[in-house]
């Protein structure tokens, strides 16, 4: 998803190509901060980790929620990324179970993230909030009903019992490899009965 915030992109308007590249490297930098730091990573650090001075980080987000939001936003179109990516695989439900893989990850390693960009809630979060939550639950809806018409998985599982479960393994899990084994757990109960 394109990052439009800040004085160099208005309605209509297309980035400047040194704007667009300064807020992909204040991107990167601070997608990789927050996964070295957390969320409360000091800004001065983006910049600097970005090449880039303070007021050019403030034009692009001026605000640490809009940082944060963009990094957040960054993280989920990666996730349903991936969950495109697997609806060619042969194995219809490795390729749900793959992609589930990387969700319980995700919700290990980027609640902070998450909780840190809806800690103050208003319009625009809430609704940033609930876009991520529609994608992520159409790339779970594709992959079950693909792994559903495998006979992959047992019938009438819902995307939304799924994402619930998964959710539940990740925050349950002491840690990322924690929720990976609770999420194995997990498979052996979703599978389909065999004979």
């Amino acid at each position: 998803m394109p990052h439009t915030v800040g004085r160099d992109a208005g309605p209509g308007r297309p980035r400047r190509a040194d704007a667009a590249r300064n807020a992909g490297l204040l991107l990167a930098a601070a997608r990789q901060l927050v996964a070295e730091r957390g969320p409360d990573v000091p800004l001065d650090d983006v910049a600097r980790r970005a090449g880039v001075g303070n007021a050019t980080l403030y034009r692009n987000f001026p605000t640490r929620g809009d940082l944060l939001a963009a990094v957040y936003a960054d993280e989920v179109a990666d996730l349903c990324r991936q969950g495109d990516d697997l609806l060619a695989a042969p194995d219809a439900g490795a390729a749900l179970f793959a992609w589930l893989d990387a969700f319980v990850v995700h919700i290990a390693t980027k609640r902070a993230l998450a909780l840190a960009v809806t800690d103050r809630p208003d319009a625009r979060r809430s609704q940033l909030f609930e876009q991520w939550h529609r994608s992520i639950t159409r790339t779970a809806e594709a992959l079950l009903r693909r792994a559903g018409d495998a006979s992959a998985v047992r019938p009438g599982l819902t995307a939304a019992e799924l994402l619930a479960l998964t959710s539940a393994a990740a925050i349950a899990g002491t840690d990322a490899g924690h929720a990976r084994h609770l999420l194995a757990v997990l498979r052996d109960g979703l599978a389909a009965r065999r004979g």
